[in-house]
């Protein structure tokens, strides 16, 4: 349990929510036989209170760095004033986390009232009133390090896509306004040059694995994914390899399925959730590899949508699954869909979009990127996408600022 506390510790460093020192460096405690920390700190003598009222194993506490904990504030103090819920509408959230609860007292009793309903709190106190964010975890403290991570996602894909919204509805917030001058620099970067993948046509089942591992650890390490959440696969005589559900990308040694496209066997039954759109785009493109992740700004302009229309559409609230427009930015389809099999799943509304296209965006969710032989192009893809849809988003705030005479 040790190495686990400080393993998340560190992960939470290396995505950038964390830093390794000062007051943005987490706080991980585990439970075993005994309850260990990766390190001392002032708060783990309310925290340790936590472990006494509800059933779990596992802690992790942590100050977002920024621009994540800049953002996190900004949303919370608003939540604090209306019914103490941040509610954002990208996928992770609607699935997983359904809406994020905000408290305004370091109480062991209070923190524990919150995380017996849901899987986070975020808590306004200190001197410093910058935010913390508090997950729990019954089985490991990977469970409490994703909750964070997809709350530091969520809270960032809503800021900058209800900012976006406002401004195209005249809404005039100069707190708003504030913060983005603030963030938009350090977010703002030249584009990373690609990596260089495993090479295709691939011979073998071991390359095959290998370049998946490859592919997978890559798109988390470029931040494309939300935590490690996504998937990959790639279809090698008849068999599609695709990652297991709930499987970290940047982790998936033993952790890929080999499933045959006639369903011959029951291998499937661990696979990602989206394996049956997978199956159907690979059927119908004739392409080999395909790779799904979560970057930030694909996900935020999927759910720009033009203000009148949003002001008359009879889908408020299911436009994640049900929106009737037509949809692209620059080509690229967007389509609805939700995660599974269902009548909105994904299996259903995605493999259409490849049709004419070999990159798509699912509203709120992210991209989908199919490649020939190889994840090279897939990869290059995705961050082509995340850059045009960063750039676009730019664009777009900034004729609505000088417009507005903000600038």
């Amino acid at each position: 349990m040790e190495y686990l506390t400080k393993k998340y510790a560190d992960k939470l460093v290396q995505a950038g929510l964390g830093h390794s020192s000062g007051i943005f460096q987490p706080v991980v405690g585990g439970l075993d036989d005994t309850l260990v920390w990766n390190r001392c700190a002032e708060e783990i003598q309310v925290l340790e209170k936590i472990f006494t009222q509800i059933n779990i194993n596992s802690l992790v506490f942590l100050k977002p760095a920024p621009p994540y904990g800049d953002i996190i504030r900004y949303l919370a103090d608003a939540a604090l004033k209306s019914d103490r819920i941040i509610h954002p509408a990208d996928c992770e959230t609607r699935t997983f986390l359904h809406d994020l609860p905000v408290v305004d007292k370091f109480d062991a009793s209070m923190i524990t009232q919150t995380l017996k309903k849901r899987k986070s709190v975020i808590i306004m106190h200190g001197h410093d009133n910058y935010p913390g964010v508090i997950a729990h975890g019954s089985v490991s403290p990977e469970q409490g390090f994703v909750t964070i991570s997809s709350v530091c996602f969520a809270c960032f894909v809503k800021f900058f896509a209800d900012y976006l919204q406002q401004l195209q509805e005249g809404y005039d917030s100069r707190k708003g306004h504030d913060l983005y001058d603030k963030i938009i620099l350090p977010v703002k970067s030249e584009p990373r040059s690609l990596p260089k993948l495993i090479k295709g046509p691939f011979r073998d089942t071991r390359t095959v694995h290998a370049a998946i591992i490859e592919a997978g650890l890559k798109t988390v390490e470029y931040s494309l994914v939300d935590s490690y959440f996504g998937n990959i696969s790639c279809l090698q005589d008849r068999i599609l390899y695709i990652s297991q559900t709930g499987a970290s990308l940047d982790e998936l040694a033993g952790c890929i399925d080999p499933v045959p496209m006639d369903g011959s066997t029951s291998a499937g039954i661990t696979a990602s959730s989206e394996l049956s759109a997978h199956m159907k785009i690979v059927c119908l493109t004739g392409r080999r590899t395909i790779l799904h992740g979560h970057p930030k700004f694909s996900v935020i302009m999927s759910m720009d949508c033009n203000p009148d229309k949003r002001a008359k559409c009879r889908f408020k609230g299911q436009c994640h699954i049900k929106c009737p427009e037509k949809r692209s930015i620059c080509n690229i389809p967007i389509v609805p869909g939700e995660v599974g099999t269902g009548p909105f799943g994904l299996c259903n509304t995605l493999p259409q979009a490849f049709e004419k296209s070999c990159t798509a965006i699912v509203y709120g969710h992210g991209v989908f990127a199919a490649g020939r032989h190889d994840f090279s192009d897939a990869f290059a893809k995705m961050m082509e996408t995340e850059n045009m849809c960063h750039a676009i988003y730019t664009e777009k705030i900034h004729a609505l600022r000088k417009k507005a005479r903000i600038i």
